[in-house]
């Protein structure tokens, strides 16, 4: 799914929400692995990334044509900020309505807008393919990000107490939310 926008951040500098690129897979890895070694509060470790350049620019690619995904990035300076998906839950009939976002954003960039930029790119994204429904699951000690998806309209619907199980054998409790989309 085609996206770009260009926009002022709250410190005057300018930020493109865009498309990854094939020539982006490098930055986009590099971006992974800083934002996961930030904090705890995302799916994965760091060193569970397992993709090349090649092939992170192969699926950046992917995104970009495809009709009901979109795999963003947010750029300031020619450096990359944060990263942001829409993708399907599924691709039976019964689950097509409905999609799943994630975002993550370097913590030198927090509080200048861009990840409630990168929120508001994947709603509009979302609204374009067609979903009706969009989800998402938070860890629910990260309340700065649960504050801004309620802001952006998300509800809670459900929570999994055990939704990942840490290095040191302790759980994290996953906020479950979804927001309704206009339709079409």
């Amino acid at each position: 799914m085609k996206y770009s926008r260009k926009l002022i951040l709250k410190d005057g500098r300018e930020c493109c929400l865009r498309n990854g690129t094939k020539e982006d897979g490098g930055a986009v890895l590099e971006n992974f692995r800083l934002v996961h070694e930030q904090t705890d509060f995302l799916l994965s470790y760091p060193e569970e990334l397992s993709m090349t350049p090649g092939e992170e620019g192969e699926f950046l690619e992917k995104a970009a044509e495809s009709e009901n995904s979109a795999e963003l990035l947010a750029e300031v300076e020619g450096r990359i900020a944060g990263l942001a998906g829409v993708h399907p839950v599924g691709e039976r009939k019964k689950l097509r309505h409905r999609a799943e976002l994630g975002i993550s954003l370097d913590r030198s960039f927090w509080g200048l807008g861009i990840g409630r930029s990168l929120l508001d790119a994947c709603i509009e994204c979302a609204e374009n393919a067609g979903y009706r429904q969009l989800e998402l699951s938070v860890v629910s000690g990260n309340e700065r990000a649960i504050e801004l998806y309620r802001k952006a309209g998300f509800v809670e619907y459900g929570r999994n107490p055990k939704g990942f199980l840490m290095r040191t054998g302790e759980f994290q409790e996953l906020v479950l939310m979804r927001r309704e989309l206009r339709e079409r």
